[in-house]
């Protein structure tokens, strides 16, 4: 009965660890992220991992990259502005945010 237990939390632990990642991947895509970032390389945007890197050790990472997601800007990665995402809830934002800071997998 107990490595039936255990077989069955690993079984659902790793389920739970890749439906965020492919639902965060899903909220990407949805909101058209993807059109303009990789995770591994450098679209009309930076890639993903170069933007994790950037925000490597900083606390706020999460809130400081959520803010830029929702208000947009230019300069930071080129000449290239990113487009606000302002209808994006804070919600969505901070987990788009959370999922790049992570690697994007």
């Amino acid at each position: 009965m107990m490595l039936k237990s255990f077989v069955t939390l690993s079984a659902l632990a790793a389920l739970g660890a890749s439906v965020p990642a492919q639902a965060n991947l899903a909220l990407a895509q949805k909101n058209a992220c993807m059109a303009c970032h990789a995770v591994d390389k450098k679209l009309v945007g930076p890639a993903y991992a170069d933007v994790a890197k950037k925000y490597a050790g900083q606390a706020d990472a999460v809130a400081k990259l959520s803010d830029s997601i929702k208000k947009g800007g230019s300069g930071k990665w080129g000449p290239v502005p990113m487009p606000a995402q302002a209808a994006l809830s804070d919600a969505d934002a901070a987990t788009l945010a959370g999922w790049v800071l992570a690697g994007a997998k």
